[in-house]
């Protein structure tokens, strides 16, 4: 959101020469990138700004004491993970129910469904981790307000997040030429490519629609989604290294993928990992059986859909994902090794996974009578 803002990026490209200037300064990534964050979300919103230093020190606090308490530690980090995801679905709730309340602010919505999870992560090495997970407040501020990947990821875990805190600014001339290329790339696609694809997209579907046209709005808003999410990703991922801290790949060759449980670690691959390391795991430290497993999955798949919205249409995306991963799971499908199948086998595959995928993608228009139409669209034949 904040890439699409000249100012936004001419704030960020000026702080990238300030750390560039500073770099004989052995702190300067931590506390020159403190005052950045903090400044940058005063000047966007001040009702932001308040929000996040509220609701970010009073998970600091939360964070250092799960460090630190010896008893009742399980209640204690349930508590707090219950907390954050109530005080996230109230904030969505609200918004559902009344865009004009004064408690309500998009823009706080829109970045609490990600930043939760980054504070949720925290709390996790905490539990886990104990008095070695402890991190300054400067470096958990940073964390959180990082303002690179601050509205739409990539999701970053804390140990790598502050891992990089203690290394000094160090960015070489390839790592910037890289940076620079990958900013490109990523404003190429969403000012060019995804404002054309759009238009085109509203064009055919305020249309009646008839079958071919139904399954060329699928597929075309299938191939502008990737567009837009990855042309974010790219502009975070290099505004972020060239901050001197490693952002994950978000968008791993995702229509390769032969299975949809490959496809969800290549799709928005941050976030399958997070629920995948914070769900599936936490709950299969033992080796699970396939039906846990499959339950497991479709938990996860209908939690995934919910997260990026509150309503039956995101439920019906993650369970109808949810379903077909658990069939993967119980028929031990769920992976296919290109080097051990033929060609054809592999491509079939591949493209039995993005017809799954571009069957339901459509969800995510945001829309209910947009997707319903181009629905019934399929079974209106020309003729």
């Amino acid at each position: 959101m904040f890439f699409m803002n000249m100012n936004a990026v001419m704030a960020l490209i000026g702080m990238i020469i300030v750390l560039a200037l500073t770099r004989w300064w052995p702190h300067n990534k931590r506390i020159l990138l403190l005052a950045f964050n903090l400044c940058f979300l005063l000047l966007f919103s001040k009702k932001l700004f308040l929000f996040y230093i509220i609701y970010t020190l009073l998970n600091y606090m939360s964070f250092l004491w799960l460090c630190h308490v010896k008893k009742w530690r399980l209640f204690w980090f349930i508590l707090l993970i219950v907390l954050n995801v109530g005080a996230v679905s109230g904030i969505r709730l609200l918004g559902m129910q009344s865009t004009e309340s004064p408690l309500f602010d998009a823009v706080i919505a829109l970045t609490l469904i990600y930043n939760v999870l980054k504070v949720i992560d925290a709390h996790y090495f905490a539990y886990f981790f104990g008095k070695d997970a402890r991190a300054s407040v400067i470096d958990y501020v940073n964390y959180i307000l990082f303002v690179p990947t601050f509205t739409s990821g990539p999701i970053l875990k804390f140990r790598d997040f502050m891992a990089d805190a203690k290394k000094p600014y160090q960015v070489n001339s390839s790592q910037v030429e890289e940076g620079i290329k990958r900013i490109i790339l990523g404003l190429f696609k969403k000012l060019v490519v995804v404002t054309w694809m759009t238009d085109v997209f509203h064009h055919v579907q305020n249309q009646e629609l008839y079958t071919h046209q139904s399954i060329f709005l699928m597929i075309w808003f299938y191939i502008m989604l990737f567009f837009d999410f990855s042309g974010y990703s790219d502009i975070a991922i290099g505004f972020g290294r060239l901050m001197g801290y490693t952002i994950p790949e978000n968008f791993k060759k995702p229509f390769q993928s032969p299975t949809l449980t490959q496809f969800w670690r290549n799709w928005h691959a941050t976030l399958g990992d997070w629920f995948r390391d914070h769900i599936f795991m936490f709950f299969t430290r033992k080796a699970p059986t396939k039906w846990m497993g499959a339950a497991l999955s479709i938990l996860i798949m209908v939690l995934i859909g919910l997260w990026h919205g509150f309503g039956w249409i995101y439920f019906f995306y993650g369970l109808y994902h949810g379903i077909v991963i658990a069939v993967e799971t119980l028929l031990g499908k769920s992976t296919v090794n290109k080097k051990k199948v033929s060609r054809a086998y592999f491509l079939y595959r591949c493209a039995l996974t993005q017809a799954i995928v571009t069957l339901s993608v459509i969800v995510y228009s945001g829309n209910i009578d947009t997707v319903l139409k181009i629905y019934r669209g399929l079974f209106h034949l020309p003729f």
